[in-house]
């Protein structure tokens, strides 16, 4: 954003600080009236024919955005990625405590990736791990969805969940 003797263009639209169009004039001359009323020219639109500048008080219209942009970043939420480790041949109990810990992380609104990994001759039955996946989906089916259905990639086998959105 180009401000006072940035602008290089020969005229522009001046807009008053309160918003009422001034009409199109010199640079040197809305330059004068920014001067006059202790403003700052700061170009607005310098792609429109002929630019459109505005008076206004910049160091304040800088702090304004600052402000407005950290407010944002507060109330925006960070999606992690957790991630829930079985093997192919696991217990029901044990299934039952990654299922446990699969539903708090999509309770607390993160993504879940859920990797079986395969060891030694395992990696011949990928479809236990398929059967596995399954089951866990359709087991946290109330809370999440299937973001990415189960694929193989090297020894682990892959499917990532996410929360649904109330």
């Amino acid at each position: 954003m180009f401000v006072n003797e940035q602008i290089h263009a020969r005229e522009v639209l001046l807009i008053d600080a309160d918003g009422t169009q001034l009409g199109v004039m010199k640079t040197d001359e809305a330059l004068d009236i920014a001067a006059q009323k202790k403003l700052d020219l700061v170009n607005v639109a310098p792609n429109a024919r002929p630019p459109v500048c505005r008076l206004m008080d910049y160091g304040k219209y800088k702090y304004e955005q600052n402000k407005k942009e950290r407010e944002a970043r507060k109330n925006q939420k960070m999606v992690l990625v957790k991630e829930v480790k079985l093997r192919p041949n696991i217990e029901k109990n044990d299934f039952a405590v990654k299922l446990k810990n699969c539903r708090r992380f999509l309770e607390d609104g993160d993504k879940v990736k859920v990797t079986v990994m395969f060891r030694g001759r395992e990696i011949t039955h990928p479809e236990n791990a398929h059967r596995l996946l399954k089951k866990m989906s359709e087991e946290i089916a109330d809370l999440g969805v299937v973001e990415r259905v189960p694929k193989l990639e090297g020894r682990n086998m892959i499917m990532i969940l996410s929360p649904k959105s109330s």
